[in-house]
């Protein structure tokens, strides 16, 4: 058996960056933080904290501190079920979501949820899977596709994304129409490395694999915004993008030729009683903006 104070300061640590926050959050001195941290890697024979500013976790660390908060939840759930909960306590959940849906749709979720801390984890849809499979986040929105072992998942709707563009970019890029060509020219956006959305919506509709100039703006508003204001094309969430499409700021640089991605929830087997009531935000919330499948 792990001991839970050792865990808990662990969790503080890599939560808040420091032995010295860790030890005003648990109401300890910085010293007790350090045996308590020097006893568990002794317990377990590596190291789990990288001194630093702020402090980060090794893998095993990381992984550690994962279950002390899994255990958390499990114990809230406990406490609701045997009507123990004091009304004060709460368990945080570490969860993989993509930026577009956190702009969109997800805080709707996590605001009707009571009793859980969130601590969120940004990737692409694509990749916030990896997070599960390496037992970094105990939940996560990914796209659909196979289920990560261990986990239920929950299909949530499909994300609708525009091709997108200031009118003026259109005429200065796209006067001779949306080709190969010219899209092989044009600049587009991109999230970041990983964002494979623009690739995606060219090969959809040319059939071909091209790679245009791009500028690198990780940011889901900011992508609407640097597209309004002429710095390159891109596929914008149709939920953000709607509004400057109607005044006319952003224009669909090919009309009716959106690309739907299927987003699912998934979350570790063993924490999913736990976690019912956030899963159940999460269905609700995504009902609301996310075209069926």
């Amino acid at each position: 058996m792990l001991d839970p104070n050792q865990l808990a300061a662990l969790a503080a640590i890599l939560r808040h960056g420091s032995f010295d926050a860790a030890a005003t959050h648990l109401a300890v001195t910085p010293s007790a933080v350090s045996q308590r941290i020097k006893a568990l890697e002794d317990r377990v024979g590596v190291a789990l904290v990288r001194r630093g500013t702020p402090c980060t976790g090794t893998p095993a660390g990381l992984r550690l501190a994962r279950h002390a908060e899994d255990v958390g939840l499990l114990e809230a759930q406990l406490r609701r079920e045997l009507a123990l909960d004091e009304g004060s306590s709460t368990a945080q959940v570490r969860i993989a979501v993509p930026a577009d849906s956190l702009s969109t749709w997800f805080i709707d979720a996590m605001a009707a949820v009571d009793g859980l801390l969130f601590d969120l984890v940004i990737d692409d849809q694509d990749h916030s899977a990896d997070w599960l499979r390496r037992g970094e986040v105990s939940a996560a929105i990914s796209v659909g596709g196979p289920v990560v072992p261990g986990c239920d998942a929950t299909p949530l709707g499909k994300l609708r994304y525009l091709p997108t563009a200031s009118p003026e970019f259109v005429a200065q890029w796209f006067a001779e129409g949306v080709t190969a060509q010219t899209l092989a020219r044009a600049p587009c956006l991109t999230f970041n490395q990983k964002d494979l959305l623009q690739k995606a919506w060219i090969e959809q509709q040319t059939g071909r694999r091209i790679s245009p100039p791009t500028h690198f703006l990780p940011s889901s508003h900011g992508f609407v915004e640097a597209a309004a204001a002429g710095l390159g094309w891109g596929m914008n969430p149709e939920l953000l993008a709607r509004p400057a499409i109607d005044d006319g700021s952003l224009s669909e640089i090919v009309p009716d030729a959106p690309l739907d991605v299927p987003l699912t929830w998934q979350v570790g087997r063993i924490l999913a009683p736990a976690l019912a009531p956030l899963t159940s935000a999460i269905k609700t919330a995504a009902s609301r903006v996310l075209a069926p499948l």
